[in-house]
């Protein structure tokens, strides 16, 4: 049972090594792209699964206690926190955040905002039908949202909602 709670390292290591982590990922995260949790592709869920598994070595080290997951844990839900409060600060929100970017004006797309943010022609299309228009060419104005969903403005100029996507699960 002393085991448990038993930490092989310091305390504070174990936090200065989840926030270093939880810091990186952060800025990789940022500088990556725009996907939001929903958009994910296979891919990503593969990369981000792997990633938390080559981590945590980094952020346990020799520590395999209770008590040691424990402040990890707390350590990583007050990062989050902080950088949460420190968000609503502009100057650090446009540092968190990426900016939008057009990707259509007038029924033309940019292909190097694009390119930039690895978006294929495809994504922009379902996009587009998911807004309720069929062709690029009704498109005044798209953008990528520093969330990474895509915003349609038609040339007609209104605003259509984005539809939800549903799966449906076939049942034999």
């Amino acid at each position: 049972m002393g085991d448990l709670f038993h930490l092989a390292v310091p305390w504070y290591n174990l936090v200065i090594r989840s926030v270093v982590v939880y810091a990186v990922l952060l800025l990789g995260l940022r500088i990556f792209g725009k996907r939001e949790v929903g958009q994910f592709t296979i891919f990503d869920l593969v990369l981000v699964l792997l990633v938390a598994n080559a981590v945590q070595p980094a952020m346990t080290g020799p520590d395999a206690s209770l008590a040691g997951g424990l402040i990890i844990i707390a350590s990583l839900l007050l990062a989050n926190a902080l950088v949460g409060r420190l968000d609503a600060i502009p100057a650090v929100h446009r540092l968190l955040t990426p900016p939008p970017r057009v990707l259509v004006t007038d029924g033309k797309t940019d292909s190097a905002a694009m390119a930039r943010e690895e978006i294929e022609d495809d994504e922009l299309m379902m996009a587009v039908r998911e807004h309720g228009l069929t062709e690029l060419e009704e498109v005044k104005l798209a953008v990528l949202e520093s969330d990474g969903s895509i915003s349609i403005i038609g040339k007609d100029g209104t605003t259509r909602k984005r539809r939800r996507r549903s799966r449906f699960i076939r049942r034999s």
